[in-house]
């Protein structure tokens, strides 16, 4: 099965941000995934090829977020909580192919105002 040639494109731009970032136990890295219906992140160990924290839109508590810039701005400030209660002070984000901009400048904004350095 062929993908089309949008998807495969999409495909290739993750690949090329992700052979340069990489996560360890110290620093891992942020993973933020945008659908149109639910946002998905994750604070990954690359090393171990562990997933040391993972929200998203699906689980029962944040079901009213939407994936929106509001939505992205609330599950970031609360993924950098989660992230500082687990003892990690610098990460490495994972924009997944995306723009840097809109969600996932949103996104990441809320991290840093949690005082997570990237």
């Amino acid at each position: 099965m062929k993908l089309s040639k949008k998807k495969e494109l999409a495909q290739k731009r993750r690949w090329r941000i992700r052979k340069k970032i990489n996560g360890s136990a110290d620093r891992p890295r942020v993973a933020v995934r945008f659908t149109n219906k639910n946002i998905h992140a994750q604070c990954i160990d690359d090393i171990k090829g562990h997933t040391l924290l993972g929200l998203g839109t699906t689980h029962t508590d944040f079901k009213d977020l939407l994936p929106n810039i509001k939505g992205a701005q609330k599950l970031g400030t609360i993924m950098g909580e989660k992230i500082k209660e687990k003892g990690f002070s610098s990460i490495v984000f994972d924009r997944s192919g995306r723009k840097y901009h809109g969600c996932v400048k949103a996104f990441a904004e809320a991290l840093r105002e949690q005082g997570l350095q990237f």
